[in-house]
């Protein structure tokens, strides 16, 4: 994993806010520099260019979640299921801390075929799927999951599902009648629905029962 200083981790969350906010192209390198407290020239020294500081963000946010996933992957006290209920909070509490990283990757994904960026979604989305499919093949072993399981149509559920709801939480928040709410109790209120929905809907699709 590639190491960051604590002044490059700042550049790189100043921009991803503002990426999230105005758009990549909305956004100037002077913008950043302001944002994140330091002068251009840090800037060029540390990425060179706002191409490749939107690169080192998403190898930032990439490795981390690698690094957690694989994490996951290794208790050997929990059972499959159990790890892939922590899978599911994981993505929760990720998206929610990191929403305006997953604003922007949704918007890449869009916008973006060709590019270094696109190639770094890529590999993301290629190396959480390996850990995905090791989970559910460990949990098949064991003779707790069942098989024929579509791992990838199973992972745009849990990520389309946590990503839209997060996405348009203001219409989940007034159609369910929760105004009355501060940010903070819907915030665990929504990750609490989300937890319950996902795993009771993944337990049916993983297991024989």
């Amino acid at each position: 994993m590639k190491e960051y200083s604590e002044k490059q981790v700042q550049i790189m969350e100043a921009a991803e806010e503002l990426f999230s906010e105005k758009g990549f192209e909305g956004t100037s390198v002077r913008d950043i520099a302001e944002s994140a407290d330091v002068n251009l020239a840090m800037i060029s020294y540390y990425f060179g260019s706002k191409d490749k500081l939107m690169e080192a963000l998403f190898t930032y946010r990439g490795e981390n979640s690698l690094a957690q996933l694989e994490g996951m992957l290794h208790k050997k006290e929990l059972s499959s299921l159990e790890k892939f209920n922590q899978l599911i909070d994981y993505y929760i509490e990720r998206f929610q801390k990191h929403y305006c990283f997953h604003r922007i990757m949704t918007r890449e994904q869009i916008a973006t075929l060709k590019g270094p960026v696109s190639d770094l979604i890529l590999a993301l989305k290629r190396n959480n799927l390996e850990i995905i499919r090791q989970l559910v093949k460990e949990g098949q072993k064991r003779k707790e999951f069942r098989r024929n399981v579509d791992i990838s149509l199973m992972m745009s559920t849990l990520v389309g599902t946590v990503n839209h709801i997060l996405s348009t939480k203001h219409y989940y928040r007034e159609l369910n009648g929760l105004q009355s709410l501060s940010e903070e109790q819907f915030d665990r209120h929504i990750r609490k629905k989300l937890s319950l929905h996902l795993k009771s809907l993944f337990k049916a699709t993983l297991t024989h029962e």
